[in-house]
Parts: C-alpha cells; sequence; structure tokens
C-alpha cells in the first residue's frame, strides 16, 4: 500500500514512516499542504491507498487541505493529530476525513484504522460527507465545461432560470445578474452542485463557515431565507425538517 504522509515535523515523520515501512507501506512524506496537494496530482504517480493528514501545517490549517483533497480525490483521509476536542472531530469528519487519531495514538490501532478505511468502497470526488442516508444523488444540473483532471473544479452550473458560474462567482436569474454575498454564494454552490441530496445542517456549517456546529445554526436560516428571496423561487431550497436542506431544479 502506498501512503501519503502530511506532517511537518521531520522527526515524526521519520519515526512513523519507518514503522510503516516495517509493516510494508510504502510512505511519501510531504511537509506541507501545497506538498501534499501536489502529490495528489494524477501525473505524481500511481496515486495513494491513504493520507495521513497532520492539522498543524506551516502554510495551512489541515482542514482546509482536507477540503481541497476530497474536491480532488476519493483517496481515504486519516486525520492524524494532537487536537482532541470533539468540535475539531466533527469539524474534520464533516469536511470528509475518513478517520480521526489523536496523538499520542498506539501503533497498531493506527494500522487497523490505515487497513479500515482502505476496504471501504471508494466515494467520488466531492461526494458531501455525512450526506443524509437513502439519499441519492441527483443530475447536477447542466454542466457547461468538464473539471479537468488535477484541478479545481471550474464549471457552471444551469438549474432551470438560475445559473451559477463557479469561475467568476456570478448568478443570475432569468438573465438578469443576482448580487450575492460571499458565504450566500459558497451555500448556493454547495447546494447547486448536487440537486436532490440532503445536506445535513452541520455539514454545511463545515463547508461553508469552516466551524463546527454550536452557535451558528441561526446564521444558517438567515442566508437560507436571503438565497431564497434573491432566487425568487423560495422552493428551490427545501428544508428537510430535523436534518438539512436541498437543492430542488425547478421543472419547466
Amino acid at each position: 500500500m502506498r501512503l501519503l504522509l502530511v506532517e511537518d515535523d521531520d522527526r515524526v515523520a521519520a519515526a512513523l514512516s519507518a514503522v510503516l515501512g516495517r509493516h510494508g507501506f510504502e510512505v511519501r512524506h510531504a511537509r506541507s499542504g501545497e506538498e501534499a496537494i501536489q502529490a495528489l496530482l494524477p501525473a505524481e504517480g500511481p496515486g495513494f491507498d491513504c493520507v495521513l493528514l497532520d492539522l498543524g501545517l506551516p502554510d495551512q490549517d489541515g482542514f482546509e487541505v482536507c477540503s481541497r483533497i476530497r474536491r480532488r480525490t476519493a483517496t481515504p483521509v486519516i486525520m492524524v493529530t494532537a487536537r482532541a476536542d470533539i468540535r475539531s472531530r466533527i469539524h474534520g469528519l464533516n469536511l470528509g476525513a475518513d478517520d480521526y487519531v489523536v496523538k499520542p495514538y498506539d501503533t497498531g490501532e493506527l494500522l487497523a484504522r490505515i487497513h479500515a478505511v482502505s476496504r471501504r468502497p471508494p466515494l467520488r470526488p466531492s461526494t458531501p460527507a455525512g450526506q443524509a442516508a437513502g439519499a441519492a444523488a441527483a443530475p447536477a444540473g447542466t454542466l457547461a465545461a468538464a473539471e479537468p483532471a488535477g484541478q479545481e473544479r471550474d464549471t457552471a452550473l444551469l438549474l432551470g432560470s438560475v445559473a451559477i458560474d463557479l469561475t467568476t462567482r456570478q448568478v443570475t436569474v432569468g438573465g438578469d445578474p443576482v448580487a450575492l454575498t460571499r458565504k450566500e454564494f459558497d451555500l448556493l454552490a454547495l447546494l447547486a452542485q448536487r440537486p436532490g441530496v440532503v445536506f445535513r445542517r452541520e455539514q454545511i456549517i463545515s463547508e461553508v463557515w469552516r466551524t463546527a456546529w454550536e452557535g451558528t445554526g441561526r446564521t444558517l436560516e438567515v442566508h437560507v431565507a436571503s438565497l431564497r428571496s434573491k432566487l425568487r423561487t423560495p422552493a428551490m431550497i427545501e428544508t428537510v425538517r430535523g436534518v438539512g436542506y436541498r437543492l430542488v431544479v425547478p421543472v419547466g
């Protein structure tokens, strides 16, 4: 198995790489988030079976790195960090991490977790973590351009009378430009890329506000209400009681 170890402390990385090597793993070490992202590009090699991701990286927070990884690949990600608080655990899992291991850890347990996540059926990249059980992914509207391999998503979405350009962050309704705040756009873009899929409130908060759920619920409700008004189609964003929200493409 090939592992990508994302760890800025060379001594920790060397010790862990030696242990993993003795158990038959081939380990590549990345010292920063950007180096990890580059290592995951298709041109860099045959790919990895698992990513071990530290959160305290020198160039960017590990949560952001996880989010970027999940937009590019379905490779399992295990966060390996000293952050033991429950909010960090929830936030990491909501962003798409497959597991969360707190330092110091037992090596045997880490090995077992690596094998466990590697046995799971792979998800498609960009599939939201925590998708509601039984919610089937409906066609994601009309894609004006395909996503280039190894690059961030670069598409335009057409959903009924609503057009969303993910590159320029512009939205039009019936051809008329609509002014959205940054968070309103991020919320709409998240829902629009998986029409019909129910996003849990906690998942939306993690993806859009980059924080845990506590105290942010009212903010989410306000942004949903504002979007419904600006899109002139209130039923387009449907509340799934007790769970979250989903985007419904208007018919006709």
